[in-house]
């Protein structure tokens, strides 16, 4: 993605006064940083579209094949050949969105056209209040979302896109409310799995406190969960001015299947933004169970 040319006077400074080995880092951090104004200012213009909550459609499970009604024969000679092998291709899951703290769904905009135009037919984007304090009662809520997500679709299960605090409710509601029974994948974007001490000031919200590093949300975290199902991929990045330390966005537990992607050069506004994000995650919604537990094992890899 390309740094608005309002940064580019500035990198000759940059250049003389730091050293060759900081300079390098300093212009990533300058276009990390500039690219996280622009996505902050087009993001208060489509805040106030995503307040409201998203219309629900009202389309009815398929129905079997056992209850369709019967076809008048018809000329096989009539049909090409191709039409008769052609077999049908499975539908994907349903996609939850689920955004972070004092957001609402408008952040997700261009990861959902981009889900949708690859294939993802139906994608829901969930708003909780910003009032919301307790990530145990907004993971009890997330799941009474799926369960109507679910039995209004027909499907059994669905795939989960997180961002930030998102992450962490949906976390919660796979790994100690049952959810790994509804969530075939997790995805989370800047999720701060193993606590963040960014802005101390922010303690007195609640939601922040249960966010701090040995708070008892993450400690019913990190117990035990020999029997979890869902396949869970973090990604990371490395300029995450909201993630302190930087890796606690990634997933650390020995009993889930977890890969952490590494993105490098971005901050933490631009991960449900940038396409090479959009692309992992797409990666990470279609790959086969097998060649996840590859991928978990390989340590995860560099998107951007």
């Amino acid at each position: 993605m390309k740094v608005t040319r309002a940064v580019l006077p500035l990198l000759p400074l940059c250049r003389r006064l730091l050293p060759d080995s900081l300079a390098g880092f300093s212009l990533t951090l300058l276009k990390a940083t500039a690219l996280e104004i622009a996505i902050l200012a087009g993001h208060l213009l489509l805040y106030p579209s995503g307040i409201t909550p998203e219309r629900r459609p009202s389309s009815a499970p398929p129905r079997p094949l056992s209850e369709l009604p019967d076809l008048p024969d018809t000329d096989l000679g009539a049909v090409p050949a191709a039409d008769t092998t052609r077999l049908p291709t499975p539908e994907k899951p349903p996609v939850v969105l689920l955004h972070g703290f004092i957001d609402n769904r408008s952040v997700f905009v261009l990861l959902r056209r981009s889900l949708a135009q690859h294939g993802r037919q139906q994608i829901e984007s969930l708003n909780y209040s910003p009032l919301t304090c307790d990530i145990r009662a907004a993971a009890e809520l997330l799941g009474r979302h799926i369960e109507e997500i679910c039995e209004r679709t027909g499907r059994d299960e669905v795939d989960i896109v997180g961002h930030s605090l998102g992450g962490l409710i949906a976390r919660y509601y796979v790994q100690c409310l049952g959810g790994d029974v509804r969530v075939r994948t997790l995805v989370t974007l800047g999720t701060p799995h193993g606590g963040t001490r960014v802005v101390p000031l922010m303690n007195a919200h609640p939601i922040v406190r249960q966010m701090r590093p040995g708070s008892g949300v993450l400690d019913e975290l990190s117990q035990p969960a020999p029997h979890c199902r869902t396949r869970f991929v973090s990604f990371w990045s490395d300029l995450d001015q909201l993630m302190d330390p930087l890796e606690t966005a990634c997933i650390e537990h020995p009993d889930l299947l977890a890969q952490n992607v590494r993105v490098t050069g971005i901050g933490h506004l631009a991960l449900p933004v940038h396409p090479a994000v959009a692309l992992g995650i797409r990666q990470a919604l279609d790959v086969e169970e097998t060649t996840a537990r590859a991928a978990a094992h390989a340590g995860g890899l560099t998107v951007a």
